[in-house]
């Protein structure tokens, strides 16, 4: 037998679910097998093929190893098979052995990386024979029987392979400190050795994650003095060559998408802010030279956005696995190290944090007001990065980021923008202006999702005066004033109050409005949970259930307004006794606020909280008690362990425990829920009365 491959690294090691699979493809015969292993540079294709030879060498007459990185070194491989086995002197020659000899020969193509060679022109034209292709680029998975994806390793892998090219012991705290290394180089194969070649050298384990933090481009850039296999470059410099061989658009769009999140890059982001017109009281068109220059790139003659173009820049990007790709949730990533490698390739680093900044600010001013999902789910961590960078964007641009922060449940990050924007607005448009009242309203929206409802109420009650004043009693901000400082009158107990405030805004918004408005809507919703709230429940149903009806036809069925009024609803199915009706519009609540909101959401776990109360209510104690534990130990990460919606959870919890015969642990968490809603919502309130009645009948 012919083997003119190299050995695996001597610190191989892991990689079992691939080499099992790749034992597994190349056990069938008489037909050519074909397998290709694609994936990001350094990430360990090439000792994996290596690996599965060394392991499979007896099961073929010959293996021969072709460097496929140019043509020449791929026909200079081809030919040395021809000489060797005296066949020629020819890649043709080489090729013509192939196919004529039917035997279980292996062809290993390494570094089929340059997407511009054609290797179908390489690959043996027979049915005999055995493949193997390791690359940067998917696209060759079109060759191939099966393939496999190659990426970051498993956590216990990564920690082997670190200490032994490390040359550290195995201990519990080697292990320790190597697992929060290997964290932080995300599980990367080549950025593990360089790491551990150079703690070889160092000799200190412990300093190295600091060092690192520090000095990340300047370490990945490293090339060890020694090394394990023949691998001839570094982290940095082997994305570098692909960076290098991109068009100007791919190599653009990379290096503005290393400025977003490196998860969820969606289409959608630039083709809404491509739409974007410039509005009176945003940014000028010099001021938004940037994002105009980078979206020109993939819009068409007449200014329309082009998926073609767009879907150019990112399959060249994924050819050399600079980014990927996720078919079912349609999105882009970027793995976390070639993120912040290719920031390190741009220069003017503030011009394209601020290009970036406003090409959100433009996607959300755009956004159809339907999606939701792009905003709670996908846009949220794209503004957070932007917001943590301090990111110089128009003041418009910065209400729409809070817009976003609130829609994602982010109430806290929504308020302290909101205040940011208030206060810029109140010096520069004026106290009365209806955008600097607009940012009061939301403001006061966040704070009420935040618990605050005394200092939401004081807010909005500024507000609707102050639209009166300057709109209007009848124009749409001042009766959507009306309707959320009656949703404030809830919160705070005072249904009565709300309903008065509900029935004068909504005869108004359906003379101004009309009957099927969104917002004549929204305050019909608010207006049934007020006669819930005040007892009227067959009342409260049947309103409700028109208004559903209503939204559904005129928002849709996953539009927040049409979810809350299906979840309101449900309680009023609950308050009725049809506890299984609740449970059951519960559940289609749950499963699209998860959909739609995620799971981590704040409504998604005051629905979970719900379901878990219509359990309770069909006498599912023990389901109910296990789902209220998983919503409080949410809501107390999310909202905080005193936000009303933890509190009323705590409750209900307490309940289950009365349910299950756990009396005393109900009377404690009950005693620890009236001490903190008498702080948070006052001796007063409905919801203290309540839980006081409880505690006073055990």
């Amino acid at each position: 037998m012919a083997s003119h491959c190299p050995p695996p690294s001597r610190i191989f090691c892991g990689r079992g679910d691939i080499l099992n699979k790749t034992h597994q493809f190349f056990s069938d015969t008489g037909i050519q097998q074909v397998y290709v292993l694609h994936g990001l540079g350094g990430a360990g294709k090439t000792q994996i093929a290596l690996k599965f030879i060394k392991e499979s060498s007896s099961r073929f007459s010959d293996i021969f190893f072709v460097d496929t990185s140019t043509i020449a070194t791929i026909e200079t491989g081809l030919k040395n098979i021809a000489v060797l086995k005296d066949f020629g002197h020819s890649p043709q020659d080489g090729l013509l052995w192939l196919t004529s000899k039917v035997e279980e020969w292996l062809l290993f193509f390494d570094n089929a990386d340059d997407p511009s060679i054609n290797l179908n022109d390489y690959i043996p034209q027979c049915n005999h024979g055995n493949v193997i292709i390791t690359s940067r680029n998917p696209g060759l998975c079109v060759y191939a029987g099966s393939n496999s994806p190659v990426s970051d390793m498993e956590e216990e892998d990564a920690v082997t392979l670190l200490l032994k090219s490390a040359l550290q012991k195995a201990t519990n705290r080697t292990e320790e400190i190597a697992a929060e290394i290997v964290k932080s180089l995300h599980y990367l194969p080549l950025a593990i050795v360089q790491a551990g070649a150079f703690i070889s050298k160092s000799r200190n384990l412990d300093g190295y994650l600091a060092l690192y933090t520090k000095n990340q481009a300047r370490l990945l850039s490293k090339k060890p003095a020694q090394s394990h296999d023949r691998y001839a470059w570094t982290v940095y410099t082997t994305w570098q060559m692909s960076f290098d061989r991109l068009t100007p658009p791919a190599a653009m769009f990379l290096q503005h998408c290393s400025f977003l999140h490196y998860n969820g890059i969606s289409e959608e982001i630039f083709s809404y802010a491509s739409n974007y017109r410039l509005p009176s009281n945003g940014p000028s068109k010099e001021e938004l030279r940037g994002p105009r220059i980078f979206l020109s790139h993939f819009l068409v003659s007449d200014r329309r956005w082009d998926s073609l173009q767009f879907l150019d820049a990112t399959n060249e990007l994924q050819s050399y696995s600079l980014i990927s790709f996720d078919a079912e949730k349609t999105l882009f990533s970027i793995h976390p190290l070639v993120h912040a490698w290719s920031q390190g390739t741009v220069h003017n680093q503030k011009r394209y944090m601020s290009t970036v900044g406003s090409l959100l600010g433009m996607a959300i001013s755009e956004r159809p007001r339907w999606d939701m999902q792009l905003g709670s789910l996908l846009l949220c961590p794209h503004i957070e990065l932007a917001v943590q960078m301090d990111v110089q964007v128009a003041l418009v641009f910065r209400y729409q980021y809070a817009l976003i922060f609130w829609e994602g449940g982010k109430y806290k990050q929504a308020g302290e923008l909101q205040e940011e924007v208030l206060e810029e607005q109140k010096q520069v448009l004026g106290e009365n202006h209806p955008d600097t009242l607009r940012t009061m309203g939301t403001l006061a929206s966040s704070y009420s999702a935040l618990g605050e409802h005394q200092k939401a109420r004081g807010l909005e009650v500024i507000v609707l005066e102050r639209r009166k004043q300057v709109l209007g009693e009848n124009h749409r901000d001042t009766l959507g004033a009306m309707n959320n400082l009656a949703g404030l009158y809830s919160e705070l107990g005072e249904h009565q109050k709300a309903k008065e405030l509900d029935v004068l805004a909504l005869q108004k918004q359906k003379q101004v409005l009309g009957e099927n408005h969104p917002d004549t809507l929204r305050t019909m919703g608010n207006l049934a949970s007020s006669y819930s709230a005040l007892g009227e429940h067959q009342k409260a149903k049947e309103l409700k259930a028109t208004v559903l009806e209503k939204q559904t036809q005129v928002l849709g069925e996953n539009h927040s307004d049409t979810l809350r009024t299906m979840a309101s609803l449900a309680v009023s199915y609950s308050h009725m006794g049809e506890h299984q009706k609740a449970k059951e519009l519960t559940l289609i609540v749950l499963e699209k606020r998860k959909q739609v909101l995620g799971e981590n959401h704040p409504d998604t776990l005051w629905t979970m909280g719900s379901l878990a109360v219509s359990y309770s209510d069909l006498e599912e104690y023990q389901k109910a008690k296990e789902l209220k534990a998983i919503v409080l130990k949410k809501q107390k990460q999310v909202l905080g362990e005193n936000h009303p919606h933890t509190l009323h959870t705590m409750a209900n919890l307490a309940s289950s425990y009365s349910n299950l015969g756990e009396h005393q642990k109900a009377k404690e968490l009950r005693v620890f829920v009236l001490e903190k809603r008498k702080q948070v919502l006052g001796d007063n309130h409905p919801h203290t009365l309540e839980i006081e009645e409880l505690l006073g009948s055990m």
